[in-house]
């Protein structure tokens, strides 16, 4: 599918994809470009790349399929850096949480004839880094393409294929959709998590303690989505700030009334809500997006 792939990035995601680009054959050489040389050892080690650098312009030389896969606050500097050594016709794409900003920081320094498709798979784990990353971790679930306008249809489809061998459903939203939806899937709940947690850790500590030994699910998964990097999340809330903003505004309302209907007794209202909510579980269970993939960690057992 792609002669020379550069993964500017190489953390769950840039791991995952190249574990899947490894076992279909979809790309002649792959080369990974990371900050620090443990990363790129890692991944050297894991058999997941064919070469390394730490400088982007080394990376992206010669490559048909350019992949950012670091935090979006980079994207900006990342192009500036890659845009001079880029090759005609190369495909440019991403995997960050945020599109509109995505293209705002990319498109200026492309040079014409550069095609930029920016993506998003809906998949993960708490987990970063080389060693995070497992070939099925894409299976069943959503990629969306937020292409700009103007953007080569030939391009658009080469990036939907290459996530199709992933196991992914392809979907195509605008950028400005995208983040509003975002906002209320994904960004939204992590920031409750984040607060939720914190909440916790600020507690006394004969209380503090016993919220840890006593956890129940709900607790659970809060502290799980709150392991995440916290670089990157920093980065989603403050690129998408507007659509988190409305939604936390919109949240903030709905948790009055439920204040004043625990406050009064009001246990039809109450009640409704977690009626009408069911209906949400449900529609996530319909559409299998319920059962997060099972990491199938082949490298250890090498």
């Amino acid at each position: 599918m792609f002669d020379r792939v550069a993964l500017i990035g190489i953390g769950l995601i840039g791991s995952s994809i190249a574990r899947v680009m490894r076992r279909d054959k979809l790309a002649r050489s792959i080369i990974a470009c990371a900050r620090t040389e443990k990363t790129l050892n890692t991944a050297k080690r894991l058999n997941i790349v064919d070469e390394t650098t730490q400088i982007i312009s080394e990376a992206v030389h010669g490559a048909d399929l350019v992949m950012i896969c670091t935090p979006v606050s980079t994207y900006g500097e990342i192009a500036k850096e890659m845009a001079p050594a880029l090759k005609p016709g190369a495909i440019v794409t991403d995997v960050g949480s945020v599109k509109e900003a995505a293209v705002t920081a990319v498109v200026p320094h492309l040079p014409k004839g550069i095609h930029f498709v920016p993506g998003h798979p809906i998949a993960g784990t708490e987990n970063s880094g080389p060693e995070s990353g497992f070939e099925n971790l894409f299976e069943g679930r959503w990629f969306l393409i937020t292409p700009p306008p103007g953007t080569e249809q030939a391009a658009i489809d080469k990036v939907a294929n290459l996530w199709k061998c992933a196991g992914s459903h392809i979907e195509y939203l605008e950028p400005a959709h995208h983040d509003q939806v975002l906002a209320i899937t994904s960004h939204l709940p992590h920031l409750i998590a984040y607060t939720i947690v914190g909440t916790a850790t600020d507690l006394e500590e004969d209380i503090k303690s016993e919220v840890v030994k006593y956890s129940a699910s709900g607790f659970r998964d809060f502290t799980r989505i709150a392991a995440s990097d916290p670089v990157m999340w920093r980065d989603i809330f403050i690129a998408n700030r507007d659509a988190v903003l409305e939604m936390l505004g919109r949240l903030s309302e709905d948790l009055a009334g439920l204040q004043r209907a625990i406050r009064i007794g009001d246990g039809e209202t109450l009640e409704a809500l977690f009626r009408r909510t069911q209906e949400i579980r449900r529609g996530v269970i319909e559409a299998g997006q319920h059962i997060p993939p099972a990491p199938v960690n082949l490298d250890k057992e090498k």
